[in-house]
């Protein structure tokens, strides 16, 4: 049986494998009537959309695949879960034996929500539920202390399970349900892992004795191919609920298909994708962003003996006619195209459609109700076969154009699951588009995980930026001890952010500056008269507050709007010497006298190099930053500073010492990393250093520009116009201007006649250029080997390349002899040569490309009479 559904006005998509009637009213569930109780006192407000469909076969004890938008919600399945495990009579076939329910998740800390769930709702009048959670690190002694032996749920990961299996797996034959929570993660992750678990589970079920009912559960947001295996060999019969459109056509193989062509060609492109769709008889469905465009193309089709309809907001005809002449000249035999805009889907009711057309290039939520019209013809799945041996019918084709930038990261992103052919054009679109989205981030803090682990495994998501901004990265007033790198300097870590990341103040060796002062503020504020309350509270202003004992200096780094005239409000307030930030109501700020701010924030952040967590985890399980924060907070270390940037110092290592003050010798107590280690839940990051210095490699090359800025003269201000090969296609000066206070990262300028004095200082090179014309454009080749860190920057008289190549910086500033269109030129990298391509002010031949002769520069005679044509995928 298979159903789609598309329920009223919500246009609420599902698609059911099988028959079911949705449980919407909690009161009437099939849940246990305990259960009920519990998520009443919760104020739990559904069973939403997918829980009704999803509940039911599961509370029957059905093998179920959940595909949603909720997908990642533990209360998918765990109110079903905990009804079979409350239903006594159930297990029956379990003499003198308690079931188990096993849960996995894709990592620690959505096995910990999941455990936490089920202690609120495991309470019941009749039973309590016992849930265990099992996190295991690379020790094996720590397996053979689980007790697994009365507990009801296990709650773990994929490889602290196989670590537990591998010292205790008696306990599979009492296991009765297994789910797999965010399945798509789990498959992407760890399939490998999880397919194991799987081996485990049917042979341990095949072994049962008593012959019970075995139930397996995997929910997610989206289809993975690995999903079709798991319902073939280890699934019974499953329902499958799928309440997501797009990841219903992957799970039926509709076939998606990418077109790239220049936007001046898409009724060229077009015309021949119709062409064969008819020879195929196909029922072809266009959808256009306008009525303009669907008016365009509906006379395109007609020019060509095309049969088509059309519907838009301004055309006359009703829906219901359409429809109806749609279904009338198919069932006659007369192939017919459909042209309309999106808006006009729903109202026609088309679900029969064999063929989408997207001339408009669509975002994810438009594309998966296009594809909508299909659901009649998306392929069914037979029991005897896999869903990739079989060929649907329905067919998706984009046509991808110079212009289809807005939307490309989240359509590739679907292809990508979806398994579909990929064109090298949506690839660079797409690329370009994440390096503008990038540039949008630069007033952001440096990422997190980028500074703790060398990587950032999710960085469209992100809203931090992970590139170097000069004006935050290269803070003023750093302590003199964090410039020396690779020695050893004294650390007191205060502020603990997890196990590898903390906030302290470097101790000087001679004299301590800072004891020095808070002797003298401690001294000062005793005095009564001198603890005066600050009338006004500024962000950014400095203030003292006192905290039992100590007093502290603290910055304000927020203050509520100012909406209403309040005396006393709360205020977000830094610890400048500490790196903690806290909330205090702001007539708890003192004046804080300029003497006693003379004294830089002594604060540094520390980021210990070389360890992360273990399997592929992105955060410290909250057990080894609490080991390490009670290990190391307000003692003594000494540490070796490997690398800065800004207030952030790397060390490796960081060793906790103490002293024998009778013979001044000090003494080894423990090392960090190590220590991490020890617990197990940590591991080897090898390549931490090596992100973090080539993430920095590029300063060398803004801080030759920096330099040499004096000597430019910026005569063509309100002319610039940044161009990068990542980034999106062509925007106006307003928009690549810096808006944002911070230094421009790509800004490299210079003059030629600066450039031989000082590049050979800054250790920057000169590439070698070659360049021809055309009556419209110059091309300059700069060759330049496997290229990275690339930016090009075009004026009206004027453009400036830099990059790195290895080891070497390159860096090329080249005044013009004729004025450019800035915006209208662009630059392209490719394996062995950077292509510029300089749109002319005016059209003609120059006399010469520069103003001043340079050795580096000639003309490409082999291409002087007929220049290379470019891509318009290209475009940077």
């Amino acid at each position: 049986f298979q159903n789609f559904q598309n329920l009223g006005e919500e246009k609420t998509f599902v698609f059911l494998s099988k028959k079911v009637e949705p449980s919407t009213v909690l009161e009437t569930s099939p849940l246990f009537h305990g259960l009920k109780k519990a998520l009443a006192r919760n104020k739990f407000a559904g069973p939403n959309f997918t829980e009704s469909y999803c509940w039911p076969p599961a509370a029957w004890g059905y093998d179920v695949v959940a595909i949603s938008h909720q997908g990642n919600d533990p209360l998918l399945y765990i109110p079903p879960v905990l009804t079979l495990l409350l239903q006594k009579n159930t297990y029956q076939a379990l003499p003198n034996t308690t079931e188990v329910s096993l849960i996995v998740c894709p990592g620690w800390m959505k096995a910990q929500l999941v455990f936490d769930l089920l202690k609120t709702y495991g309470r019941n009048d009749c039973r309590d539920l016992h849930p265990v959670l099992v996190i295991l690190g690379q020790n094996k002694e720590a397996a053979s202390h689980v007790k697994i032996q009365g507990c009801d749920v296990v709650v773990t990961t994929p490889y602290s399970l196989l670590r537990l299996l591998e010292q205790n797996s008696w306990w599979l034959c009492r296991l009765c349900h297994l789910v797999l929570d965010e399945i798509e993660v789990l498959f992407s992750d760890a399939a490998e892992q999880v397919f194991t678990i799987l081996g485990y589970y049917k042979k341990a079920t095949a072994q049962a004795r008593g012959n019970p009912r075995h139930q397996i559960i995997a929910v997610g947001t989206q289809w993975n191919k690995h999903i079709t295996h798991l319902m073939k060999e280890f699934m019974n019969d499953p329902y499958i609920v799928i309440t997501v459109i797009e990841e219903a056509a992957i799970c039926r193989n509709v076939q998606q298909v990418v077109q790239p062509c220049m936007n001046s060609n898409k009724i060229t492109e077009l015309l021949k994708i119709l062409d064969f769709t008819h020879s195929n008889f196909q029922k072809v469905l266009v959808f256009a962003d306008s009525a303009s465009e669907v008016e365009m193309i509906h006379k395109a089709l007609k020019k060509n003996s095309i049969v088509s309809l059309r519907k838009h907001e301004e055309s006359r005809c009703i829906a219901r006619c359409v429809s109806e002449q749609w279904r009338r000249m198919h069932s006659s035999g007369t192939p017919v195209v459909l042209v309309l805009t999106d808006n006009w889907l729903q109202p026609l009711g088309i679900t029969d459609a064999t063929c989408v057309i997207h001339f408009s290039f669509p975002s994810l939520r438009t594309f998966g109700q296009r594809l909508q019209s299909m659901t009649d013809n998306f392929c069914t799945l037979r029991k005897d076969s896999s869903i990739d041996q079989e060929h649907s019918k329905a067919e998706s084709v984009i046509l991808l154009t110079e212009n289809s930038s807005c939307h490309a990261p989240e359509i590739l992103g679907y292809l990508q699951h979806a398994g579909a052919e990929i064109p090298q054009e949506l690839h660079d679109l797409t690329a370009r588009l994440l390096e503008f989205e990038e540039e949008k981030k630069l007033p952001r803090p440096l990422c997190g995980s980028l500074k703790a682990f060398g990587i950032c495994k999710n960085r469209t998501a992100c809203p931090d930026r992970h590139q170097i901004n000069l004006s935050i990265d290269t803070a003023q007033n750093i302590p003199d001890e964090m410039t020396k790198t690779a020695e050893c300097v004294s650390i007191v870590p205060l502020h603990i952010v997890h196990a590898t990341n903390f906030f302290g103040r470097i101790v000087e060796k001679q004299e301590d500056k800072y004891e020095v002062l808070t002797g003298e503020m401690k001294n000062y504020f005793e005095v009564p008269g001198h603890r005066i309350s600050a009338k006004t509270v500024e962000k950014s202003a400095f203030y003292a507050l006192y905290e039992g004992a100590l007093c502290h200096r603290v910055q304000v780094v927020d203050v509520p709007a100012k909406e209403e005239e309040k005396s006393v409000c709360k205020v977000t307030i830094k610890y400048i010497d500490e790196g903690r930030t806290s909330q205090v109501s702001s007539d708890q700020l003192l004046h804080l006298p300029a003497k006693f701010q003379s004294l830089p924030p002594q604060a540094v952040e520390f980021v210990v190099c070389r360890v992360k967590p273990i399997d592929n985890e992105t955060e410290w399980n909250p057990k080894v930053t609490d080991h390490i924060h009670h290990k190391i907070k307000g003692k003594l270390h000494h540490a070796k500073i490997v690398h800065t940037l800004g207030q952030t110092a790397w060390v490796d290592p960081v060793i906790g010492v103490s002293s024998l003050s009778s013979v001044k010798v000090w003494i080894n107590e423990y090392n960090i990393r190590s220590e991490i280690l020890s617990l197990g839940l940590g591991t080897d990051n090898p390549g931490h250093l090596a992100a973090i210095e080539q993430l920095c490699r590029h300063m060398q090359v803004l801080d030759c520009a920096e330099s040499l800025e004096p000597f430019v003269k910026e005569d063509t201000a309100g002319q610039e116009k940044v161009s990068s090969p990542q980034d999106i296609s062509r925007q106006d000066s307003s928009e690549s201007s810096n808006t944002s206070g911070s230094f421009p990262y790509d800004d490299v300028a210079q003059t030629e006649e600066a450039e031989d004095s000082k590049l050979h200082q800054q250790k920057c090179c000169h590439p070698e250029i070659k360049w021809f014309q055309d009556n419209d454009t110059v091309t300059l080749k700069v060759k330049i080997a496997s290229a990275a860190d690339t930016k090009c920057k075009f004026y009206k008289e004027k453009v400036v390349f830099s990059a790195s190549s290895g080891e070497k910086l390159y860096l090329a500033d080249l005044e013009l002899q004729e004025p450019i269109l800035a915006d209208k030129s662009t630059c392209v990298i490719k394996d062995t040569e950077a292509v510029i391509v300089l749109a002319k002010e005016k059209t003609g031949a120059w006399c010469k490309l520069l103003k001043n002769k340079n050795i580096h520069v000639s003309l490409d005679f082999e291409h002087w009479e007929e220049p290379e044509e470019e891509s318009p995928f290209s475009v940077g």
